[in-house]
């Protein structure tokens, strides 16, 4: 049913070839690696056949933010996590503008959308951009977002997932693979930016999140401590907003413990993530868990800026150890430290993967 809808873009023709409108329902409230994806799509999508719009149920840093201006952001009412009686408004909006397609991206997006699309009669996609059973560390949270999402998938006509670890991932959760596609993120191709290390003084290394406690920065912060007894300073940009100011207190009360206050810098969101990206020698993701295919490792690799990232979920299927950087175990700061001090103690190594990175990216993890 659902691939009659999608439109030819094989064949060449003279005729015009209709613009199929897409409406993506979002959360909205931030602006972090799903929401890039998001916003991607909508920049580049209309090359093919697609019109993107967006239906957002909260307001917040992805209209502020996202770089696509073309599509409309329409706000839905949604007064809070149950109210699945706002999808009558995401009813009248499918029927005003003729949107053929509904796509989803979170569990709270695919309850809305689901009741939407069964009452449109038009076709659900969803997005799985990550495990939803081990989104976060509160385990409630993670149940019933799960629940949801079961519940809400028997009526989708395909899931798109980031990674071929989402893949199995939801299989093992019970849907059939004919339901199943995997198509990697990807981000847009770019010029080598990045930086060669200092001959002699500290690496600027950088980190990139929505920091919360799945990402790891506590482990981060652990090995740069390790290196700094053992030598080795390192300047440390952390990238990005705290999910609570709790946290984020948390975080650099174990910052002062740890001694390293004058090698870490806490640069709050960022919105241009390719500049910050060319300040850096090398990216870290220390994540714990949760990830499907993090938009940093890609965005990095794109700029030629070498990453050292954990081994969790879809992380391997496009950083190659040894290569285009170096994948540590997650959760084990003497393992990342020792990663860090491979990279920093063989300088001679960096415009290798560098490049292997950059070429990596280009050939496979491109947006198109």
């Amino acid at each position: 049913m659902i691939l009659r809808l999608f439109p030819d873009t094989t064949t060449q023709t003279d005729c015009p070839v209709e613009t199929l409108p897409v409406l993506h329902v979002i959360n909205g409230e931030h602006y972090s690696g799903a929401e890039r994806v998001q916003d991607l799509l909508a920049c580049r999508l209309p090359e093919f056949g697609y019109r993107v719009d967006f239906a957002s149920l909260k307001q917040g840093l992805f209209a502020e933010n996202r770089r696509c201006q073309d599509s409309s952001i329409h706000p839905i009412s949604m007064r809070g996590k149950w109210d699945v009686v706002c999808y009558r408004e995401l009813v009248r909006l499918i029927r005003q503008h003729d949107y053929r397609i509904i796509h989803a991206h979170t569990p709270r997006s695919l309850m809305i959308a689901s009741f939407a699309a069964a009452a449109a009669k038009i076709p659900l996609v969803y997005h799985v951009h990550s495990p939803v059973g081990r989104d976060s560390n509160r385990g409630w949270g993670n149940r019933i977002n799960s629940w949801i999402e079961r519940r809400c998938l028997k009526n989708v006509s395909q899931m798109i997932c980031v990674s071929n670890s989402l893949q199995g991932y939801m299989r093992e959760q019970g849907h059939s693979s004919q339901r199943l596609t995997v198509i990697h993120n990807g981000v847009p191709i770019n010029e080598l930016t990045s930086t060669r290390p200092p001959q002699t003084g500290p690496w600027t290394l950088g980190t990139i999140a929505l920091f919360r406690p799945r990402k790891g920065t506590e482990v981060l912060l652990q090995a740069v401590g390790l290196l700094k007894r053992q030598g080795t300073i390192v300047h440390l940009k952390c990238i990005g907003p705290f999910e609570t100011a709790t946290y984020g207190e948390e975080l650099k009360s174990l910052v002062s413990e740890l001694g390293i206050v004058e090698q870490v810098e806490w640069t709050g969101f960022e919105r241009d993530i390719k500049s910050r990206l060319a300040q850096l020698h090398a990216l870290i993701l220390p994540s714990l868990y949760g990830e499907g295919l993090p938009m940093v490792v890609l965005e990095a690799m794109a700029a030629g800026v070498p990453v050292v990232a954990s081994r969790v979920e879809g992380v391997p299927e496009a950083l190659r150890d040894g290569i285009d950087g170096y994948i540590c175990q997650p959760n084990d700061p003497q393992d990342l430290a020792a990663k860090l001090a491979r990279l920093l103690n063989h300088p001679e190594k960096w415009p290798e993967l560098s490049r292997s990175a950059w070429h990596q990216h280009r050939q496979n993890f491109s947006d198109e």
